[in-house]
């Protein structure tokens, strides 16, 4: 069993700063890529920013030079520090992340595991 828990979402006013915290539990192997996700009503969940195992980073265009993703995998944790925040930053915001586990004795494959989701809200 793993799960994914996410906290420090909110309501925050158009140019504010929020950090999303994410933090993985379980029979967990190893992690390799963590990401957030997020879905806006009336569309379909995109990825927001992602991070390998060695620190790579990807992140959606719109994102750029306003949010920056961050790993600690001693913590099995993974932050999302966003600022200068616009109203159409709007959304759920789901943790993702790539997990094997080992359970009595068995490895199992990387899979996907999502968390909860946490709401995060810009007013203009």
């Amino acid at each position: 069993q793993v799960q994914l828990v996410e906290s420090g979402g909110g309501l925050m006013q158009a140019g504010g700063s929020l950090r999303l915290s994410c933090v993985a539990s379980g029979s967990i192997f190893s992690i390799n890529d963590m990401g957030w996700f997020r879905q806006a009503p009336g569309e379909q969940r995109e990825l927001v920013a992602s991070i390998t195992p060695d620190g790579g980073t990807n992140y959606v265009d719109s994102v750029k030079g306003r949010f920056t993703i961050s790993r600690d995998d001693a913590k099995k944790a993974v932050d999302l520090q966003m600022n200068s925040l616009k109203p159409e930053d709007t959304a759920v915001y789901y943790c993702n992340a790539y997990i094997r586990t080992l359970t009595s004795g068995l490895l199992s494959p990387s899979r996907a595991y999502w968390g909860q989701g946490t709401p995060v809200t810009v007013s203009s």
